[in-house]
């Protein structure tokens, strides 16, 4: 029998459960039990909870046939726990190192306890806020043992499940159990201290509590917060069973009650529709359940309190109006004057937003008002046969105005119709973000589609890495992020990733990236027209070099003697070298590529015509390397630099592990190495092959040749995102030019 077993009940936290899992598995104390329930999440987090499961002997997956709830799904956990003390971990936090064996410490050092309490720290999306308001608390319990009648202020204790080890037989032994709905917590919470002959604190930080930015159900303004009046009826029915309880009444009425006036004054959580209601109920609440002979407390605790005991909603509000206008009115009265400042120098988009969106326009752009590419122009393409009534018209930047392809509508940016246009539109759609002065309207509707799968840390993961983040806004991303209605996404990698790096209420679509549907459906007479027009001879294998930027660097400099692989590869190979569009242009690359060593392709405009041009393709840490895997070519990676671009930039998973699913190919380290991996055949060898099939099942999971149709039909036209991806084994990919 386990020494603790922890349960986590799971749902729609795919973006952090990792994260969680791994807190807990890699504690130092090895003697747990884990029991996941995943409690029906509609994401991955059951296939992640498996996965867990099949490689470490103490994980136990639950999964629940429907939706219960965090309550209910607690308790189907705490049927299957085996453990002499069980714990609560909520799935989007995560235990602190070395937790569990301080717990064991304690427990053997003092005895068994009915219940063990540590501390916690909030974590915020910019970073790690301080310890608990009852942080003092802890460091006055020192060792000590008691019964919370002879340690009252214990009670303000944060009223939660996950920040306890409770004795299981304790638990088990007086019935205890999550009521549905939210504040679950509280009743359970209460009835366990107030029963609980043995209470101890470790004054220790045990938990980092997430605090998400979007996605958790007590930031989400609703009905659902009515819940609380139910779960402390619930509390004092048990109370009133228990005559010899009754000490604890007055104590947990007014714990009650404040809590309930906590709820009320937070916008995210009771609407202002229904605030004089939720006033009601705290009102009759209080009268119902008043002790006898019971002491307003102090300060503006007890003045809410008055106010609710003598049902005056008036004075109320009065006093929360005057509370709000002693801190946030001059911070109001200085965000309008800015915004208005900066809507000034657009009075016509001011106007035209008065009129109605056109439910016939969309807007398109992509890489910043760059030439149409990406996933936006495979989708605006797909959009003109699927949904042939809206119209698209592209953004773009003004010395780029005469290189738009003939046939799209385009507009220059800052221009008179690029207003009338940005604020008229009902659908946008972009791979990076629209300027912060775009506002969204009602009505309006914005398309994320990315332009890769995210190996290198990307959004409020960046905080980590300053040199990867200089000069960048984190709260004007999170403004943006805002804005999305629809991520579109190739993998469960890039999925999980977004939801946790872009915290927001947008919806997740997995269809594939758009612009990947061409590696699905191009013919090799089609191919040869693109290798023709590149300059490729007939008969050569294409290399194309395509490396990314690197945030430590202000140009491109070749990693490696471009001539020296060229010269050795010999006149059977063609070298494609296309640099970052960070970059200017190299004058070393057009001095080579002006000689014909190689081809300068940096500034063709379509990077799906260089890989479906290429037989194989020679990367570092680029996205390229995820789409061109859809191609089932070989992938070399050159990787002379991945230490100091891991740590400077940060990744999320290890590419050059060798192990399937992180690394696709054969990989070299050092010039030498690169022109061995030719010269002898690994580039194209059988465990190259092996490596690359893992990678494509693990990446290309949803690219299929139809991730625009499913992109089009739910965002245009809000139908099913089908047809459903086809299955790897059988999708077939574009021929190779030359390797077949």
């Amino acid at each position: 029998m386990p020494r603790f077993s922890i349960v986590i009940p799971v749902f729609k936290v795919q973006g952090y459960l990792r994260e969680c899992l791994d807190s807990v598995l890699g504690q130092s104390y090895r003697d747990i039990e884990v029991i996941a329930v995943d409690d029906c999440s509609p994401d991955s987090c059951g296939a992640i909870i498996d996965e867990y499961a099949a490689r470490d002997a103490r994980v136990k997956a639950v999964h629940l046939p429907q939706n219960v709830g965090l309550g209910r799904a607690r308790n189907a956990g705490l049927q299957h726990a085996r453990g002499d003390y069980v714990l609560f971990l909520d799935s989007d936090d995560s235990y602190t190192p070395g937790l569990l064996e301080a717990l064991a410490g304690r427990l053997d050092a003092v005895g068994e306890l009915d219940i063990l309490v540590f501390d916690h720290v909030r974590t915020y999306w910019w970073g790690t806020g301080g310890r608990s308001q009852t942080a003092g608390l802890f460091e006055k319990a020192g060792t000590d043992v008691f019964r919370l009648k002879d340690r009252p202020e214990y009670v303000e204790l944060f009223l939660v499940a996950w920040n306890k080890a409770f004795r299981r037989e304790f638990f088990l032994g007086h019935g205890f159990q999550y009521a549905p709905g939210l504040y679950e917590d509280a009743p359970v919470t209460h009835m366990a201290m107030v029963t609980a002959e043995r209470i101890g604190c470790l004054n220790r930080v045990g938990v980092e509590y997430r605090q998400r930015r979007q996605g958790a159900i007590t930031k989400t303004p609703g009905r659902k917060h009515f819940d609380i009046f139910g779960q402390y009826e619930g509390l004092f029915a048990f109370l009133a069973e228990r005559p010899e309880l009754a000490w604890a009444t007055p104590m947990l009425f007014e714990r009650a009650v404040f809590h309930m006036l906590f709820a009320l004054k937070r916008p995210e959580r009771v609407r202002v529709a229904d605030r004089k209601e939720f006033f009601d109920r705290t009102a009759d609440f209080y009268a119902a359940h008043v002790p006898d002979g019971f002491t307003m407390p102090d300060g503006p605790t007890g003045v809410y309190m008055r106010a609710v005991a003598k049902r005056l909603y008036r004075a109320y509000q009065a006093t929360q109006f005057a509370a709000r206008a002693k801190t946030a009115g001059p911070k109001k009265v200085l965000k309008a004057k800015t915004r208005a400042g900066r809507r000034a120098y657009a009075g016509l988009y001011t106007l035209q937003r008065r009129r109605s969106p056109d439910p016939r326009l969309a807007v398109y752009t992509s890489y910043w008002d760059r030439l149409p590419a990406c996933n936006p122009l495979a989708v605006h393409d797909k959009a003109k046969e699927l949904a042939p009534d809206v119209h698209g018209v592209w953004v773009v930047r003004k010395e780029l105005a005469g290189r738009v392809p003939e046939g799209i509508d385009y507009v220059v940016r800052d221009s008179r119709r690029y207003w009338e246009v940005m604020a008229r539109a009902r659908y946008f759609v972009n791979n990076v973000n629209f300027p912060d002065h775009i506002v969204k309207r009602p009505g309006q509707i914005h398309l994320q589609t990315h332009h890769g799968t995210p190996l290198k840390r990307m959004g409020l993961d960046q905080q980590a890495y300053p040199a990867a983040a200089r000069g960048m806004d984190f709260a004007r991303l999170l403004d943006r992020v805002d804005r999305w209605d629809v991520s579109v996404s190739s993998n469960q990698h890039s999925t999980k990733q977004w939801e946790r790096v872009y915290p927001g209420s947008y919806e997740s679509l997995e269809a594939g990236y758009p612009r990947n549907d061409r590696y699905y459906g191009t013919g090799a007479e089609d191919i040869a027209a693109i290798r023709a027009r590149l300059g490729i001879a007939p008969g050569r294998t294409a290399l194309l070099y395509a490396p990314t930027h690197r945030d430590y660097r202000t140009d491109w400099t070749p990693s490696f003697d471009l001539a020296r692989l060229a010269k050795a590869l010999g006149d059977d190979f063609v070298l494609l070298v296309r640099t970052h569009y960070f970059y200017d242009r190299n004058p070393e690359l057009s001095d080579l590529a002006a000689r014909g060593a190689v081809i300068d392709v940096s500034r063709h405009p379509s990077v799906e015509d260089l890989c479906l041009a290429a037989d194989a393709l020679v990367a570092d840490y680029s996205s390229i390397t995820f789409d061109y895997a859809n191609l089932d070519r070989p992938i070399v990676i050159y990787a002379d630099d991945w230490e100091i671009y891991s740590q400077v930039r940060g990744v999320t998973f290890d590419l050059l592990s060798g192990r399937p699913g992180d690394t696709p190919g054969a990989v070299a380290t050092t010039e030498d190495e690169l022109i061995d991996t030719f010269r002898s055949g690994r580039w194209r060898g059988a465990e190259a092959a092996t490596l690359r099939a893992a990678f494509r099942e693990r990446f290309c999971q949803y690219d299929d040749g139809h991730a625009a149709e499913r992109v089009v039909r739910h965002f245009f036209l809000g139908q099913e995102a089908g047809p459903a991806p086809v299955p790897l084994a059988q999708r077939t990919p574009a021929p190779s030019p030359v390797l077949g």
